[in-house]
């Protein structure tokens, strides 16, 4: 599933070829995604130019001067950059074609993903009002998750993966941050301290801005019409390592369950 940096690499990667550009047409072959595409998204995004290029959590911001295309990419969704000749494949189910011969081409297999058209401040939709802080954003501090965390019994793991107060910390990144602050992903966050978090928030830091730079110079290439996502190999310290020695201290890595999703830690590395 695309996460935060997945989603970040893909804004990058398409960012050069439509930013300015003109919407000459746009192709829906598929409306049923998890929401409706809306028709009025076919009527009113032809003329319109592509002012920016955005990202909010795990959603792309497309800007022009009076809408904005909000686009998730669910669990198997692609963008594209693509000669406006290439034909569509299976489930190639959105093409945006624009004034410079190209599309932005939508591909989901699975048909998790969204496309929204809003005339409001995107930051204020449904899907997004709610949502936590930025992970890269100068607000996230070790004071902001620990005042978020008091009384908070839930473990530290999924307390940081709550969407309402952090975005873009999946899984895997959740584990590996932890990891990397020593912090067993058991722990109740109400029972961390202001230190620790701060040890936890430059770990969050590090593995999304490393998985982002990483992501932007293995990512398949954008204008290639395949359409797979392409993600990079990550490379991981503790996630999917069950039995393996931790690359610290060389203690097998013990693999566990927290709400229902697989967590990796060093027991010895890790309190």
């Amino acid at each position: 599933m695309p996460e935060l940096p997945e989603v970040e690499t893909t804004r990058r990667g398409i960012e050069p070829h439509i930013l300015n550009a003109t919407v000459k047409d746009i192709i829906v072959r598929e409306y049923k995604l998890r929401w409706r595409i809306p028709k009025e998204l076919e009527q009113q995004l032809p003329n319109q130019t592509i002012l920016k290029v955005e990202r909010r959590a795990k959603y792309l911001l497309l800007k022009t001067k009076s809408h904005c295309l909000i686009i998730h990419l669910g669990m198997s969704g692609s963008l594209r950059i693509l000669e406006d000749h290439v034909p569509a494949e299976k489930h190639d189910h959105v093409d945006i074609i624009l004034s410079c011969n190209i599309l932005l081409r939508y591909r989901d297999p699975r048909k998790f993903g969204a496309l929204f058209w809003t005339a409001q401040n995107p930051l204020l939709h449904p899907r997004l009002i709610d949502l936590g802080l930025e992970p890269l954003s100068k607000k996230f501090d070790d004071t902001y998750l620990f005042q978020q965390s008091r009384k908070k019994t839930v473990c530290v793991k999924s307390f940081i993966m709550n969407a309402k107060i952090l975005v873009g910390v999946g899984n895997i990144y959740a584990s590996e941050a932890l990891y990397l602050a020593g912090i067993d992903p058991r722990r109740a966050a109400g029972r961390i301290s202001k230190k620790r978090y701060g040890l936890l928030v430059q770990a969050v830091q590090k593995v999304l801005t490393k998985a982002i730079k990483y992501g932007g110079t293995t990512l398949r290439d954008f204008t290639k019409s395949d359409g797979a996502p392409g993600y990079f190999a990550q490379k991981l310290n503790v996630y999917d390592k069950n039995d393996l020695p931790c690359p610290s201290c060389n203690q097998a890595i013990k693999q566990i369950k927290l709400n229902q999703r697989s967590s990796y830690y060093c027991p010895k590395c890790q309190s």
